[in-house]
C-alpha cells in the first residue's frame, strides 16, 4: 500500500503515506498546541479519531516506542515519522494505551501499531487530535497534504516528496548549507542576560532550523538561555546569526528583527515578545480585607495563630548527595520530566501572582527562571547521562552545574548572577527529584521563610530555635500550616512573594492571627509586640492549667475536644494537654517514606501503642488510607492525573486495591481489643463506595471474631453533605473535613498560591454544608465531628457550636484554647452566631459577625 516512487515532474522519490487511524483531517495550525500548530515538532497533519486502533502507515522500521505508549516514530525512507495520539496524553503515564509492536520491529502498512481506549483517553486528555508529522523536515523538499474524511490503511494522508540527495546543501549559494545574516548591532541596553536570552531562545525554538549566534569566533545555540548568556553579549554588540534547515531564512530574519530591539525593556515591563500577541492579562483577585496593608507590611493567610519577632532565615536547600547509577533509563527520563513540570508550575504560580500586582520586574524574573528550565543544552546533556546509565537526580544535578560553572567563569559581572538563577532552578528540579533534605542549621530567634515547607523540611528543623514559619505558596488549610499548628508556631502563608528578596537576618514580626508580616517594624512595633505575646503567653498557661476540665459552655452544653495526631509519638501528648482522644489518626505516616507497604503486624502495633496510651476511656478515630493523585506512594501504580484532586485518592485508591485495604482494616480491627477505636473512611462521595468499604470491614470482622467497632465516613465532597441522611441511616457517625470540603465547594485548589486566600473554610457556603451534614446526622441520632482545620480556629468554634456540631478535633497545642474558647461562650449565644453567619456574604464577612459578638 506503500510506495516510493520518481515523480516524473521533478525527478524525485515520493512516499505516500497513508491514515493510521480513521477520522477527519485537521490542519496543524489548528491543533491547540504550540508545539505541533507552530510545526516545532515538524510537519505534516492531524486527525481528530473516530477509531481506537493506530495502523502503520507504509513500510517502516519501528524506531521508538514512547515510554508512556502514546506515540510511536517510524522511518521510512530516511523519514522520521512521528504519530501522537492526543494531546498532553503522555501524562497519562501509559494508562490506556496498549502498544502492539517494539522498537526495532519491521511493519507493513496497516499493521496495528498500537491500540488505545479512546473513551477513557478521551476523558482524561486535552484533546484526542492524532497527529502524523515528519520530523526531520531537511529530508523533504514538497510536503502535499489532503483534506476531509479517512479511513485507516486505505485513504492517503498525504505525500512526501523527498529530496534527491538529502546532504546536498539547501541553497546553492551556501556550500556547506548554512546561512548567515548580515552583521546586527543588539539592541538591549544591558546586552543578552537572562530575560533577552530568554525572549530570543523562546523564537528561536518556533523554527525547525538549527540557529547559531556567532560573536568574535564564538556560537551559541540560539535555543539555550544558558549558551546565549555565556558568549557575554553586552549592549551594543555585533553578533551574526547562521542557520541550517528548511526554514533558516525566514528564522535568521526573525532573529535579526528581535536582536535589534531593546529586548530588555520589553521584558522588564511585561511587554510582547517580537512578532508574538500580547498575553491575557489575568484580572486581578479582589479579597476581602478588614484593615489595611501599611507600607512595609506584605499580606498572606493566616495560618497558625500567634505571634514572633525574629530575624529572616531563607531555607534553601544545597544540592543533595545522590546516588549515580541510576535503573531504567526511560523511568529515570520519567522522573526528570515529572519534576520539570512540577518546577513549570510552581514558578508559573509565582509568576501570574507578581504580574497581578504590578510587579513586572520580579516577574519577568520568573519567566526567565520558566525559560531556563527548557535550555535545551541542559536537557539534552541531562538526557545523554540517563541514556548512559546515570540516575535522573545525578544526570540533572551535572547538567545544570556543569552550565553554572560555566556561567561562572565569565568576566561579565551580570553573566555571572546569572550562574545564581540557573543553580537556583537547578536545586528546585533536584529537590523534586530526590525529596527530603538534610538538617538544616537554623540560627536562634529564626523567622523561617520559604516558597514551601514538606513535612520532611518541618521535621528537619530544630524548633527551638524557630519562631515562625513564613512560606510564598500554600493556604490555611495547607501542609505548612498543619505543621506550624501542631507545632504550635506562628505561620502565614501565601504570603507576598516579594518576602524573598528580604535580606537574611532582616528583623520582622510575623502575626499569624492576621496573616501579615511586617518587614519593618518600628522599635515602638516591637514594643507593642512583645506586650501581645506576654499577655498569649499568659492566656495559654491559664488554658493549660484548666485544659483538664470539660468543656461545657456557660449554659450547660457539653462539646467533645479532641485531637489530630499523625505519629504513634503524638498520642501520649494528647491526655497532657487535656484532649478527650483523638478524633483523627492520620495513618498515612505508617505508609510514606519506605519502599513497601507496612504489612498487618507493623499496622496492628501502632493503632495497639496509640491505643493504650489514650485509655480505654478516649476515643480514637483512625482514618484509613488517604493517599492518590496529589499523595502518591512509590510502590502503588498510580497513574498521573491531570487533576489529581479529582481523580483516584483516598477510598476510590483503597477500594481499587483490596489486599493493601484488607491488611489495615484487619490491623485497625485488632488493635480494637486495646482501647476505645473507630474507623472511617476519606473521600466518600457515594452510597456504594461507603456500601463496598464496610463489607468488606464485616466480612474481615467476622473471619477475625473480634466484636463491632463504630465505622463512620470523612464528609469532605459536597456530595456527601448533601445526602448525609441518607448516609446516616448506615454510618455510625461523621467526621467533617473542612479542608477538603471547602477546596471542593469553592473549586479552588488549596495549594494554589494564587487561589489560597480565598479559600476560606468560614465561607457562608461551607457552613451551610455543614448545617446540612448535622441535620441529617440528627435525623438518626448519629454524632458529628469536625477534624479540619476549622475546628482549631477560634473564630470558628462559636459559629460550629451553633450549628450543632458536637466534637472537635484540633491540633495537639490548641486542645487547651479550644476548650477554653467553649466555656467562655454560650449555646444559644452560638445558635444565633450561626444563624447570621449562613446569611453571610463571604468568610471575611462571619469573622467579622463572630467578633463583633465574642471577642
Amino acid at each position: 500500500m506503500s510506495e516510493s516512487t520518481l515523480a516524473p515532474t521533478t525527478g524525485r522519490a515520493t512516499l505516500t503515506l497513508l491514515a493510521p487511524v480513521s477520522g477527519v483531517i485537521v490542519p496543524l495550525e489548528d491543533v491547540p498546541d504550540p508545539v505541533f500548530a507552530q510545526r516545532l515538532a515538524g510537519d505534516g497533519l492531524s486527525i481528530d479519531p473516530l477509531g481506537s486502533e493506530v495502523l502503520a502507515p507504509c513500510d517502516a522500521v519501528v524506531r521508538q516506542v514512547h515510554r508512556a505508549s502514546h506515540a510511536v516514530t517510524l522511518e521510512a525512507s530516511g523519514l522520521e515519522i512521528v504519530i501522537h495520539v492526543g494531546l498532553d496524553t503522555v501524562l497519562l503515564q501509559g494508562a490506556g494505551f496498549h502498544p502492539a509492536v517494539k522498537a526495532g520491529q519491521q511493519v507493513r502498512a496497516g499493521d496495528v501499531l498500537l491500540r488505545f481506549d479512546i473513551d477513557a483517553v478521551a476523558r482524561r486528555a486535552r484533546s484526542l487530535l492524532t497527529e502524523v508529522v515528519i520530523s526531520n523536515m531537511d529530508r523533504v523538499a514538497a510536503l502535499r497534504p489532503r483534506s476531509g474524511m479517512v479511513v485507516a490503511g486505505h485513504d492517503v494522508l498525504f505525500e512526501v516528496e523527498l529530496k534527491t540527495d538529502p546532504s546536498a546543501p539547501a541553497a546553492p549559494a551556501a556550500a556547506d548549507s548554512a546561512i548567515s545574516s548580515a552583521p546586527v548591532v543588539v539592541g538591549a541596553r544591558t546586552g543578552l542576560h537572562a530575560r533577552p536570552a530568554a525572549v530570543v531562545a523562546a523564537a528561536a525554538r518556533r523554527f525547525a532550523a538549527d540557529l547559531r549566534l556567532h560573536k568574535d569566533g564564538q556560537e551559541a545555540n540560539a535555543r539555550s538561555v544558558v549558551s546565549i548568556m555565556a558568549l557575554e553579549v553586552g549592549g551594543g554588540d555585533t553578533l551574526t546569526v547562521v542557520g541550517r534547515g528548511s526554514d533558516a531564512a525566514e528564522a535568521i530574519q526573525e532573529l535579526v528583527a528581535l536582536l535589534a530591539t531593546d529586548l530588555d525593556a520589553g521584558a522588564a515591563h511585561g511587554k510582547p515578545a517580537h512578532g508574538q500577541p500580547a498575553p491575557a492579562r489575568p484580572a486581578p483577585v479582589t479579597l476581602s480585607t478588614t484593615e489595611p496593608v501599611a507600607e512595609g507590611v506584605l499580606r498572606g493567610v493566616a495560618a497558625s495563630p500567634g505571634l514572633a519577632i525574629g530575624q529572616v532565615f531563607h531555607l534553601r536547600h544545597d544540592d543533595a548527595v545522590v546516588e549515580q547509577r541510576g535503573a531504567d533509563p526511560a523511568q529515570e527520563q520519567r522522573a526528570i520530566e515529572s519534576a520539570l513540570s512540577a518546577a513549570h508550575v510552581q514558578l508559573e504560580g509565582l509568576r501570574q501572582r507578581l504580574t497581578e500586582e504590578a510587579d513586572a520586574d520580579h516577574a519577568a524574573i520568573f519567566a526567565a527562571h520558566q525559560e531556563l528550565l527548557e535550555d535545551p543544552e541542559v536537557l539534552d546533556r541531562a538526557a545523554a547521562q540517563v541514556r548512559a546509565g546515570d540516575s535522573a537526580a545525578w544526570a540533572w544535578q551535572q547538567a545544570y552545574t556543569s552550565q553554572a560553572d560555566r556561567l561562572s567563569a565569565l568576566s561579565n559581572a551580570v553573566m555571572r548572577g546569572r550562574a545564581t538563577d540557573l543553580r537556583d532552578v537547578g536545586r528546585r528540579v533536584l529537590q523534586l527529584l530526590v525529596g527530603g533534605s538534610a538538617p538544616v542549621d537554623v540560627p536562634a530567634d529564626s523567622i523561617v521563610v520559604a516558597e514551601d515547607l514538606t513535612p520532611s523540611d518541618t521535621a528537619a528543623l530544630d524548633r527551638t530555635k524557630v519562631r515562625a514559619l513564613c512560606t510564598t505558596m500554600g493556604s490555611a488549610t495547607s501542609h505548612v500550616a498543619i505543621l506550624a499548628r501542631g507545632l504550635g508556631l506562628p505561620a502565614v502563608a501565601g504570603v507576598d512573594p516579594r518576602i524573598l528578596a528580604v535580606p537574611a537576618g532582616t528583623r520582622v514580626v510575623v502575626d499569624g492571627d492576621r496573616g501579615t508580616v511586617n518587614t519593618t517594624p518600628s522599635a515602638d512595633d516591637e514594643s507593642r509586640i512583645v506586650a501581645r505575646q506576654s499577655l498569649d503567653s499568659e492566656r495559654r498557661e491559664r488554658d493549660l492549667a484548666a485544659a483538664m476540665e470539660p468543656a461545657t459552655t456557660t449554659d450547660g452544653h457539653r462539646v467533645e475536644v479532641v485531637a489530630n495526631i499523625g505519629a504513634v509519638s503524638e498520642g501520649a501528648r494528647v491526655a497532657d494537654v487535656g484532649g478527650e482522644g483523638v478524633g483523627l489518626l492520620r495513618s498515612e505516616f505508617l505508609f510514606m517514606d519506605r519502599r513497601t507497604a507496612p504489612d498487618e503486624d507493623e499496622q496492628a502495633k501502632s493503632y495497639r501503642i496509640v491505643a493504650r496510651a489514650l485509655g480505654p476511656e478516649r476515643i480514637l478515630v483512625i482514618r484509613t488510607l488517604d493517599v492518590g493523585g496529589d499523595k502518591p506512594l512509590p510502590y502503588l501504580d498510580v497513574a498521573a492525573e491531570l487533576n489529581p484532586f479529582l481523580g483516584e485518592r483516598g477510598v476510590r485508591l483503597t477500594l481499587a486495591r483490596p489486599e493493601l485495604f484488607r491488611t489495615q482494616v484487619r490491623a485497625i480491627l485488632r488493635a480494637s481489643a486495646s482501647g476505645k477505636v473507630a474507623m472511617m473512611f476519606p473521600m466518600i462521595a457515594t452510597l456504594a463506595e461507603w456500601r463496598a468499604a464496610k463489607a468488606l470491614v464485616e466480612r474481615e470482622r467476622e473471619a477475625l471474631g473480634v466484636a463491632p467497632i463504630p465505622v463512620g465516613i470523612m464528609v469532605e465532597i459536597p456530595a456527601a453533605a448533601l445526602i448525609a441522611e441518607q448516609f446516616a441511616r448506615e454510618a455510625d457517625f461523621f467526621s467533617i473535613g473542612t479542608n477538603d470540603l471547602t477546596q471542593y465547594t469553592m473549586a479552588m485548589d488549596r495549594t494554589n498560591p494564587r487561589l489560597a486566600p480565598q479559600v476560606d473554610a468560614l465561607h457562608p457556603s461551607v457552613l451551610r454544608l455543614i448545617e446540612r451534614t448535622v441535620a441529617g446526622a440528627r435525623a438518626h441520632g448519629r454524632w458529628v465531628g469536625v477534624c479540619g482545620a476549622l475546628a482549631g480556629d477560634l473564630h470558628a468554634v462559636p459559629i460550629l457550636i451553633g450549628l450543632g456540631v458536637d466534637e472537635l478535633s484540633a491540633d495537639i497545642p490548641l486542645v487547651p484554647a479550644v476548650k477554653a474558647r467553649v466555656r467562655s461562650l454560650s449555646l444559644a449565644e452560638c445558635q444565633e452566631t450561626a444563624r447570621l453567619a449562613l446569611e453571610a456574604g463571604d468568610g471575611a464577612e462571619v469573622r467579622a459577625i463572630v467578633t463583633q459578638r465574642h471577642s
